[in-house]
């Protein structure tokens, strides 16, 4: 059964199980026998307080006619005991009175209708008269509700309070053109959608609802718009006194809110107006007063967006006009002949409609510079080049001699000269190393040899190791720090010397390298460890 299986997907006690037996009586409208149930659940909400056995029920089934006309005693019976395990329906506790032990049998189950039950089908019905309507929307209600704030704010001004019979009577108006603007609000914006999400709209159908949404909806727009500022002003001269309001409007006229207090367990819906709540939803509904925007907001951007829809039919249409139209019906009609054939038939069908036989795989990429979107049919797409060996042969090899292997002497020998070049002016820069040694701040060097001392003076620095001085200074110490190349015959070899500025001069700039002494010198030589002095 539904129900049963809504049961096992909700928990069994607590808010769980109040939740299953509210959602449990929503069962009877998607079981199988649901116009049956619709038709017995028509004739309790037929009349108040309606106490019905099985004969009352088959008797106004029969009047009434329809499915329910058909159904037997067992059956009926059968479907009112699921209606009350639902929660749709209660077990009466009427006596009854027979004058027979047969009518004793056919009356003794009584039923009776649930305030939930009733609901959901009273919410049912209602769906099922009108739920694909344009509803209008009800907008000389919202000059009404601008005319009572402005009263109740007025009536709360009066020094001593307003008067609690008037004020309830201005309140409880109030919320009920309110709750018939917003609903019929709600009605339309939904409806408009559901018609704006369509994409195959004829020119007849597109100018009547470009004449709705231009006027229509533009009419509604102006006139909220108009009147929520003065409804939030209202609103906001209101609120303090509300409180107040509220608990004199109590005190005067409590209804079932006394229930609530002297049997706690028994919950009361209060009509609109007369909690706090209602006003919060009133107020949140024209103006933002938690940073989530109110729904007048909510109302432009659903206007704005209804709008955008119009434009992207009437670019559809242009498409239309230029010869690229909707094929929408076509690919439906299509579709249920693909559903109704054989699988022989539909391959049939698919070759004779999109002309796709088997595929041949060219493997020959587009041009990368002439983008084609994904809509653009094959017969009116760019043509791609097919090399004539893979159109003719089906292969990319090619065919005949191979071609010679090329040569690459010539490149060799310039590579190797180039090296040659690159040696000898590293062998020249090496030579003018060693002799500018000890005296680099007389002697500019070339640049070359400014990169080859800067490349063994970096390599020195990273081979060097940092010690504290064991004398009375407690300076820093340079140890190891010596670079060399063998293939140019050259070593650089650094001291740290507090109080040194060593200036490297060169065609290309000056460089001070502070407290280090610098020895270039060949590296078949012993290292100068007394060159710092």
């Amino acid at each position: 059964m539904v129900g049963d299986e809504l049961r096992e997907e909700l928990p069994d006690e607590g808010s769980g199980t109040e939740a299953w037996q509210r959602l449990s009586v929503y069962g009877y409208l998607s079981a199988p026998e649901r116009l049956e149930y619709v038709a017995v659940m028509r004739v309790f909400c037929g009349t108040l307080l309606a106490d019905l056995a099985v004969p009352d029920v088959l008797a106004k089934l029969a009047q009434a006619g329809g499915r329910g006309a058909a159904l037997d005693a067992e059956t009926l019976t059968a479907r009112l005991e699921q209606l009350v395990r639902w929660g749709n329906l209660l077990r009466s506790t009427h006596t009854v009175r027979a004058t027979s032990i047969a009518e004793y049998q056919r009356s003794r189950s009584r039923y009776q209708l649930s305030k939930l039950g009733e609901r959901v089908q009273r919410d049912a019905d209602a769906v099922l008269a009108g739920a694909d309507a344009a509803r209008e929307v009800s907008s000389e209600l919202l000059t009404l509700v601008d005319r009572g704030l402005r009263e109740i704010a007025a009536m709360v001004a009066v020094p001593g309070g307003a008067d609690p019979r008037q004020a309830l009577e201005r309140i409880s108006t109030l919320f009920v053109q309110f709750a018939e603007f917003a609903e019929s609000v709600r009605d339309f914006y939904a409806y408009l959608g559901q018609v704006l999400a369509r994409y195959d709209l004829d020119g007849a159908e597109y100018q009547g609802f470009k004449e709705l949404l231009l006027d229509y909806v533009e009419a509604i727009t102006e006139d909220v718009s108009f009147r929520a500022p003065r409804i939030a002003a209202h609103l906001r001269a209101i609120w303090p006194h509300l409180p107040p309001l509220l608990s004199r409007i109590d005190a005067h006229a409590a209804g079932l809110g006394a229930l609530s207090n002297t049997l706690p367990e028994t919950r009361v819906q209060r009509s609109r107006g007369r909690d706090l709540a209602d006003w919060e939803g009133l107020r949140d509904w024209f103006a933002d007063s938690d940073g989530h925007g109110s729904q007048v907001d909510q109302l432009r951007d659903a206007t704005l967006r209804a709008l955008q829809s119009l434009l992207a039919n009437a670019k559809r249409m242009l498409r239309s006009a230029s010869g690229e139209m909707s094929r929408r019906k076509d690919l439906l009609r299509l579709a249920a002949w693909f559903d109704a054939a054989e699988p022989e038939e539909a391959h049939d069908i698919a070759v004779a409609a999109f002309g796709l036989y088997g595929a041949r795989h060219l493997g020959v990429a587009p041009d990368p510079d002439l983008p084609v979107p994904a809509y653009v049919s094959w017969w009116t797409g760019p043509v791609v080049d097919v090399p004539v060996a893979l159109r003719e042969r089906g292969s990319r090899a090619a065919r005949g001699r191979a071609a010679a292997v090329e040569d690459h002497g010539e490149q060799k020998r310039r590579l190797m000269e180039q090296a040659r070049e690159q040696a000898s002016a590293r062998q020249a820069a090496a030579a003018e190393l060693r002799s500018a040694s000890g005296r680099f701040e007389q002697v500019r060097l070339g640049s070359a040899a400014m990169r080859l001392l800067l490349e063994l003076l970096t390599t020195a620095l990273g081979n060097a190791q940092l010690h504290k001085d064991a004398g009375d200074a407690g300076d820093f110490l340079l140890d190891g720090a010596q670079a060399s190349d063998a293939d140019l015959g050259i070593r650089l070899t650094a001291w740290r010397t507090p109080g040194r500025h060593t200036l490297l001069r060169s065609v290309d700039g000056d460089l001070t390298a502070d407290d280090l002494t610098l020895v270039v010198e060949s590296a078949s030589a012993p290292a100068a460890e007394e060159a710092s002095a």
